[in-house]
């Protein structure tokens, strides 16, 4: 028997609109997520990856209601989170959590540590008493790699990793079923950023959590995913196992980010494939596949044939007409 899922999205949007003009009377939008569908598994790490600005941000905080959908559903544990007011979504917050991509601005700079993580407890009512609230921090403070008198000190006092370890252990507090992942690790020092991945995985053992782990570094998602999403201009191109994601890309576009990931034997005889021109304007994406004005093996269908999205092997689905 198959475990359901515990997060599903089906055919989600996000269209943010943009004013072109003081007078203009057409409405433009940012289509910064469309139509995109997928599911992640208790316990699951959901690599979802894809160059800047592609709309990958937008999607791990519109999983968990940080922006609101234009379209589509969200299922947490079966339910609709977009049928959910606001006190009773409040009251689900605690299930889903996120780590957010700048360790510097995403922590209160006037609060002492031991109130940022505790805020989520005092939220959701969690503790009895300042002294087990005092001890919940302390313990979450070790957990994440930290001594229990850093309670007491403010974030300025820290480094950008150990930073990023105070906004794990926030996270972890009300402990939750699924962490958003948003970049947690780019910037940050590379020595520092294998420390973090390692923490996550040894977190996600011991707690038993699913992670959206939103990243654009091949690599770092390649050794903490389970499963694999390719993401551009808003739509999924690619999805599957991590191991033959990485080893046997499908679609163009996952080829070139594979080929950009350095390796260490220098004679090996991968080629890099550079991709020509940006990426194109999400509030005029291009006609038929968003990728063909880059892509180095279009066709002429590629211009005005949307392709669909298939399963080409188990588990694998890509959205390209060529890909076999």
């Amino acid at each position: 028997m198959n475990t359901p899922p515990l997060l599903e999205v089906k055919a989600l949007k996000v269209h943010f609109p943009v004013e072109t003009s003081l007078f203009s009377r057409t409405r433009h939008f940012v289509r910064a997520v469309d139509d995109v569908s997928f599911t992640v598994a208790p316990g699951e790490t959901v690599g979802l990856v894809g160059e800047s600005g592609c709309g990958k941000t937008t999607l791990g905080r519109a999983v968990i209601r940080l922006v609101e959908p234009t379209g589509g559903q969200i299922l947490f544990a079966g339910e609709d989170l977009g049928s959910l007011n606001r006190a009773t979504l409040r009251s689900r917050r605690r299930q889903f959590q996120m780590i957010f991509q700048d360790p510097y601005a995403s922590l209160n700079p006037r609060a002492r540590v031991e109130n940022i993580i505790a805020d989520a407890l005092d939220i959701h009512h969690l503790v009895a008493s300042p002294t087990e609230r005092r001890q919940r921090v302390e313990k979450l403070l070790e957990d994440v790699g930290l001594h229990p008198s850093h309670a007491q000190r403010y974030p300025h006092e820290f480094s950008g990793g150990q930073r990023q370890r105070i906004g794990i252990a926030r996270a972890l507090a009300v402990e939750p079923r699924l962490i958003v992942c948003d970049e947690p690790v780019s910037a940050l020092d590379v020595s520092v950023q294998a420390q973090i991945v390692n923490l996550l995985r040894d977190l996600q053992q011991e707690h038993h959590m699913a992670y959206l782990f939103v990243a654009h570094d091949l690599a770092v998602v390649r050794h903490i995913s389970h499963r694999i999403l390719v993401m551009y201009l808003g739509r999924l191109v690619e999805a599957g196992d991590a191991r033959a994601v990485c080893q046997s890309p499908r679609h163009p576009y996952t080829q070139a980010l594979i080929s950009a990931v350095p390796i260490v034997d220098p004679d090996s005889k991968r080629r890099r494939i550079i991709l020509a021109g940006d990426v194109p304007s999400p509030i005029h994406p291009p006609g038929g596949c968003p990728f063909h004005p880059r892509c180095p093996v279009a066709e002429p269908r590629c211009q005005t044939e949307v392709p669909a999205w298939r399963e080409i092997a188990p588990g694998r689905h890509v959205a390209c007409h060529l890909a076999q």
